[in-house]
């Protein structure tokens, strides 16, 4: 028998709700191993333990946990007896078949009542080790760590700590409709809220058949991407030519992106009242890009009828792209596309564009129709993970 064993990140800060924060933790855990056959879950001090099944592949157990928002770490650990002996006989079993040339022990005692200290759980055990198997002691910087946590009933034992993803469970942060572009900085952007507990779903505008269909393409693999760490999501995919049409007949080129902009910003508005989304999430940079100027930030906000965060908004790209590919989307995002903001974009954009102005312009569209239209034309694609058989 083994045991998927997480320890709570932030969790463990939470005071009388924190059993809230646990058991959304545990229903995230059955929805991310829904197709594995795992046992029981049960919290146990700052812990999560989960029955693993005999067949099920370690491999697979360390990728998804790593997806779980939530856990500082993670082990997959074997039940003992609690006795010394049987201790020391289960961390012989871990340290065989490691690859390693040095050793330490490392004991947690959440029952006190064992009449061993720590200390003295780690010296037995570790000669034992060393005697079984001619591995070196090395306290500072070993190869390998075997865990030992005495519980009151059992002990566990594990040969690895595995980073977990951090964060709160996804779910108690709210929900959120996240501008997905297909770039770099929109599916990092919408990881960091979704860490911070928010559950997201996406919306994604392109310009078909004004442009090819690769920006759709890559939004569709991202949102897929993105809803292994909360298990289920909606893509909506915007049809933007006829809105970009009609900007482009009835205003000068400098505010194009701007227009554009806010009219993507009602329109995943009106998508996220029907998913019951209180904001909206971009990956916006200050000072990235024209349309990122603070002065274009706060004339495009001004659109939205629903709070806009930018959890971006201080990072430079470079930044940016070391946490895209530790999230595994940097390559996704780097394939070759069109994307519709650039779509009849002069040399030269306005980088200090004024409300009134703008407002002045968009006082000649039929503004709710437009966004009606758009709305209307809108297709929606559903993820799960782990995806149906």
């Amino acid at each position: 028998m083994r045991y998927l064993i997480g320890r709570y990140h932030e969790i463990i800060l939470k005071g009388g709700n924190r059993w809230r924060f646990v058991e959304q933790l545990r229903q995230n855990l059955k929805t991310v191993f829904a197709d594995c056959g795992i046992g029981a879950i049960r919290g146990e001090g700052p812990r999560m333990i989960v029955e693993l099944p005999d067949e099920l592949d370690e491999a697979i157990v360390r990728e998804r946990a790593a997806l779980m928002f939530g856990l500082q770490n993670f082990s997959i650990s074997h039940p003992v007896a609690l006795t010394i002996e049987a201790i020391k006989r289960g961390a012989i079993e871990a340290a065989r078949g490691q690859s390693a040339r040095s050793f330490r022990i490392r004991t947690k005692r959440s029952d006190k009542r064992f009449a061993l200290s720590s200390l003295e759980i780690d010296q037995q055990a570790g000669a034992a080790v060393k005697e079984a198997t001619g591995l070196e002691v090395d306290l500072e910087n070993p190869d390998l760590t075997i865990s030992i946590e005495v519980m009151p009933a059992v002990a566990y034992i594990s040969a690895q700590k595995y980073p977990g993803a951090g964060g709160l469970p996804v779910g108690m942060g709210g929900r959120g409709m996240a501008l997905l572009s297909g770039g770099i900085d929109s599916p990092v952007a919408a990881w960091r809220m979704m860490r911070r507990g928010m559950r997201l779903d996406f919306v994604h505008f392109h310009s078909v058949p004004l442009l090819s269909g690769a920006s759709r393409d890559k939004a569709t693999e991202l949102a897929a991407q993105l809803t292994r760490f909360e298990g289920h999501s909606s893509l909506w995919l915007v049809p933007f030519a006829e809105v970009q049409r009609e900007i482009v007949s009835r205003t000068t080129r400098p505010l194009r992106v701007v227009l554009y902009r806010r009219f993507m910003m009602r329109i995943a508005c009106a998508l996220a009242n029907r998913t019951g989304a209180r904001v909206l999430v971009t990956g916006e940079s200050l000072g990235q890009v024209a349309s990122q100027t603070l002065e274009n930030i706060c004339v495009i906000e001004r659109a939205s009828s629903l709070p806009i965060l930018r959890p971006l908004v201080g990072m430079d790209k470079n930044e940016i792209i070391e946490q895209a590919r530790r999230l595994g989307t940097f390559e996704t995002s780097i394939i070759p596309d069109q994307d519709c903001c650039t779509l009849f974009v002069p040399p030269h954009p306005e980088i200090h564009a004024q409300l009134g102005e703008v407002e002045s312009i968009e006082s000649r569209f039929e503004i709710e129709k437009m966004v009606a239209d758009a709305v209307n034309r809108t297709e929606v694609a559903r993820r799960t993970f782990p995806p149906p058989r």
